[in-house]
């Protein structure tokens, strides 16, 4: 791979699912969800934020993805990842100010995520990039429809 990238940086359009999904179905330890991750789901979740997810296309495919949401307060990435064989070349980094300056756009003061700690590569990244990892909270969930499953790749 050459060291200079024609890389795109865009907003997510449900015309790219097929290449997000491809991607997600690459990346190590990234958990799938049967419902949530399907096309349906991906498409309630955009037409629901239509301009904050961001996309990186090189030469036409789908190397890089954020979806990015936010519910009037907080915003909040979820799958983002890079191709292996892109990484370490600021793509990440530049999805992820694209997907702030689009949440700033509608006033959202705040972004979070959520990494796995066994996400040792993604944990770095954040933060390298300056992201604050808190030790003062708990993170809990509960799950409404257990038919929708995670499978980890």
């Amino acid at each position: 791979m050459e060291n200079k990238m024609d890389i795109v940086i865009r907003e997510m359009r449900l015309e790219d699912y097929e290449g997000v999904y491809a991607l997600w179905k690459t990346i190590k330890g990234f958990g799938i969800r049967s419902m949530d991750d399907s096309r349906e789901g991906v498409e309630r979740f955009i037409k629901r934020n239509p301009t904050t997810s961001i996309v990186a296309e090189a030469d036409g495919k789908i190397v890089g993805a954020i979806l990015c949401g936010h519910d009037g307060r907080r915003g909040c990435f979820y799958h983002v990842c890079v191709q292996e064989e892109y990484r370490k070349h600021g793509i990440g980094k530049q999805m992820a100010v694209e997907a702030m300056r689009a949440l700033q756009k509608e006033h959202i003061n705040k972004v979070c995520l959520i990494a796995f700690k066994s996400n040792e590569v993604g944990n770095a990244f954040w933060k390298s990039v300056g992201w604050t990892f808190r030790e003062d909270l708990n993170y809990y969930d509960f799950t409404l429809n257990d038919e929708n499953i995670t499978t980890f790749q």
